[in-house]
């Protein structure tokens, strides 16, 4: 999961950004409005967390460019305006939900799962593939009944894997969904993870490797 915060305080962003990375969940930070709608064009994001009252393009002309993307992207209001007529005016331009100022971080991040879920209904809230049990919301994986113990990042590459439900993944995309803006693309961490998470699941091996391709989860097991 990545979302997109557009905060223009730089320590609030800061640590909205480091708690999210320890729920795993990746997030780029834009701190004006501009510098959103760059990121808006170029990556695609799970959830927009937008501060109404920024630099540049507002939030509530950003929240216009999405919906009129009609990229689907779900948008959490995210101010100090706590009045009801700022909040029925947030929802009028397409917010999706409002959390204002100050919140605690587990309730963001509740609310960015929700969002998350909801656009994806037909989604079942827990994964199954090849003897692989994945629940998102729990944090927890299983492997043929099997607790199996990651990290963050592990388990947030194992999740774009499963979703992608046999079809390979390409280390590109997964520096895009499961790492953020800072990611380089010049990194081995997909390397790394990728095979750090393969021994966690352990043998018979079920993450395979296309050599110039990407990875994937093997549904044909032994």
């Amino acid at each position: 999961m990545r979302v997109l915060i557009v905060e223009d305080e730089p320590y609030l962003a800061d640590a909205i950004r480091d708690g999210l990375r320890l729920a795993a969940i990746a997030a780029d930070i834009a701190a004006d409005g501009g510098i959103a709608l760059e990121l808006l064009d170029r990556n695609a994001y799970s959830v927009a967390v937008l501060d109404r009252d920024i630099p540049g393009p507002s939030g509530d002309e950003i929240a216009e460019r999405i919906v009129a993307s009609g990229s689907g992207t779900p948008i959490l209001m995210l101010t100090a305006a706590s009045r009801l007529d700022d909040k029925a005016s947030g929802f009028a331009l397409g917010a999706d939900d409002y959390l204002t100022k100050p919140f605690e971080l587990r309730e963001l991040v509740l609310r960015l799962r929700a969002l998350d879920r909801r656009r994806a209904p037909t989604r079942p809230p827990v994964r199954e593939i090849a003897g692989l049990r994945l629940d998102p919301f729990r944090r927890e994986v299983h492997r043929d009944g099997r607790y199996v113990a990651l990290t963050r990042k592990q388990f947030a590459v194992l999740e774009v894997l499963v979703a992608a439900e046999g079809g390979v993944v390409s280390a590109e995309e997964l520096l895009q969904q499961a790492w953020d803006e800072n990611a380089d693309p010049f990194t081995n961490a997909v390397r790394i993870t990728v095979s750090a998470l393969r021994k966690r699941l352990g043998e018979p091996w079920i993450i395979s490797t296309l050599p110039g391709v990407g990875y994937r989860i093997d549904e044909a097991r032994p």
